[in-house]
């Protein structure tokens, strides 16, 4: 029996940790992967409150997160969660059921985040692993001296374009806009780096390659025309990260 059970350990389920831990409550942190959730896929947060000046990466962020948990006395749990069964009556005893076990508690904290959002590309599947990548920290070092595409034009895809530039041949970002969405700062990186090209007002259509990813279909989303990039023969091969995510609320139907 826990006082308090929190499902995930990113920045939100590590902070919720280290408050319950303070305060002497028996407290359970359930993380299905490894600590931090997207944020570990950051080369290099600056905006995050007490965290080192100059910047620093997700991963080291975490880690300190992770560690002030530990020193307030948070027990952890590595599981899969499949169901949340709120009490409705007293004693409100709610049932946190993962694939391990079943873990019992006076509080449910849910703050499981997101992961990567599949976009439907045709051939996205056939060459998931194979040139089709969701986390540049990742999978960079796969694709060095590579033709690189990053879609999207949000921050998290401007900063994964930021850092494959430093591992890929050329990075090309394909955005639905005609500029970045992303903040004024992370625009003005992107316009810096002279290894990034902007693919403006296109979506990606199409994906293809025998054995390996070797070429993406993008179409042109005013006049409609398509346009086919191909690998390098040299190279033989390309790398395309699809950066949108979605929130991780699967259990949400189930809870009452």
């Amino acid at each position: 029996m826990y006082d308090v059970v929190i499902l995930g350990a990113g920045p939100a389920g590590l902070s919720a940790g280290i408050y319950a831990g303070r305060a002497k409550l028996k407290t359970l942190i359930i993380e299905m992967e490894r600590d931090g959730g997207q944020i570990t896929e950051t080369s290099r947060v600056e905006n995050y409150p007490g965290q080192i000046p100059g910047g620093e990466t997700g991963e080291e962020l975490v880690a300190r997160m992770t560690k002030q948990c530990e020193d307030f006395g948070c027990e952890r749990a590595q599981d899969t969660v499949r169901e949340v069964i709120f009490a409705d009556q007293d004693p409100l005893i709610h049932k946190v059921i993962g694939q391990n076990r079943t873990y019992e508690a006076k509080t449910v904290i849910i703050a499981t985040g997101a992961s990567p959002k599949p976009t439907g590309v045709k051939n996205e599947d056939k060459f998931r692993g194979m040139g089709v990548s969701y986390c540049a920290t990742c999978d960079a070092n796969f694709f060095k001296d590579l033709d690189i595409y990053v879609v999207g034009g949000d921050n998290s895809a401007a900063g994964g374009a930021l850092y494959l530039s430093k591992f890929g041949k050329h990075v090309y970002m394909i955005h639905r806009g005609s500029e970045l969405t992303a903040s004024e700062t992370m625009k003005e990186r992107v316009e810096q780096d002279d290894k990034i090209t902007e693919i403006g007002n296109s979506v990606v259509t199409e994906l293809g390659g025998t054995m390996d990813l070797s070429e993406i279909t993008v179409k042109d989303v005013n006049s409609g025309e398509l346009t086919t990039y191909q690998a390098d023969p040299a190279d033989g091969m390309i790398g395309v990260f699809f950066m949108g995510t979605r929130p991780n609320t699967d259990l949400l139907p189930r809870l009452s």
